[in-house]
């Protein structure tokens, strides 16, 4: 399968970079556009068997699968850029946040074939969580190969297009959120005394280890916190401050933040 890249900025660029480090990748032709020719330089030095392709329709005339990593604003240019050079045996799937696929179809045709993705960053380094859901044009063979691809760098779950904007606040923008807590927590520790890239381990492997935890343990997340607490201990005040401090309900409100944000942006794309 020949699979296209346009736009290979921060996250068509993170899915990309981690896609191609995957050995499910060696099967398949690679190749890229971006308005950024120096960025297309460069990846192409670290993905030396990437094909720049010289404008976005040309990508989309030789390629069978077509992920568009353009920013939410523009991507309505890319459709008609490469709407004389689509047809519908070709996939489009776009992770644009607030674009529906019917704004996908509108574009390119009711005959489209269209997956739609809500990645995040991580896939840079082949731990993404990706959702991922399609229109019904789409032939379960597609789709399959599609799940394969964005499996193999990291997590991908279906998810009807509705779900979408959660998934924004829960997945797609949380890594942000993680960051300043890992930022927070680095920050104390140097004002204790120590190191700051020494810090930055301790607080960063603390998390992955506590992810990995969720993911691996059939607890629920109250009681894998309270395993943690002893009575009198460290642990339990540390807790009970970020619950005095309203920590949960500060996390709930940066997500619905993302949430609101993406169903005003669908809302715009659809006046």
């Amino acid at each position: 399968m020949k699979i296209g890249f346009i736009g290979i900025g921060n996250m068509g660029g993170a899915i990309l970079s981690g896609y191609a480090q995957a050995e499910a990748s060696r099967d398949h032709q690679l190749m890229a556009f971006d308005m950024n020719e120096e960025l297309c330089a460069k990846t192409k030095s670290v993905i030396p068997r990437l094909e720049v392709c010289e404008s976005s329709s040309a990508l989309c005339k030789a390629a069978d699968m077509i992920i568009i990593g353009v920013k939410p604003q523009v991507i309505e240019g890319v459709l008609e850029e490469i709407a004389g050079a689509y047809d519908a045996s070709k996939t489009i799937v776009s992770m644009a946040a607030g674009v529906d696929m019917s704004v996908i179809e509108k574009h390119l045709g009711s005959d489209a074939k269209v997956i739609r993705i809500m990645p995040n960053t991580p896939a840079k380094v082949g731990e993404a969580m990706i959702a991922v859901c399609r229109n019904d044009n789409t032939e379960p063979a597609v789709f399959d190969a599609a799940m394969d691809m964005f499996s193999s760098i990291g997590m991908a779950e279906e998810v009807d297009e509705s779900l979408i904007d959660c998934v924004i606040g829960v997945s797609g923008s949380s890594p942000a959120y993680t960051y300043m807590y890992i930022e927070a927590l680095t920050d104390a520790a140097e004002a204790n005394g120590m190191e700051h890239a020494k810090a930055r381990i301790f607080a960063a492997q603390a998390v992955l280890g506590a992810a990995k935890m969720v993911l691996e343990s059939p607890e629920t997340l109250e009681q894998l916190r309270i395993n943690v607490c002893s009575p009198n201990g460290t642990t339990i005040e540390a807790v009970n401050k970020l619950f005095d401090n309203g920590f949960m309900d500060d996390v709930k409100e940066g997500f619905q933040a993302a949430v609101d944000r993406s169903i005003e942006m669908a809302e715009e794309k659809r006046k």
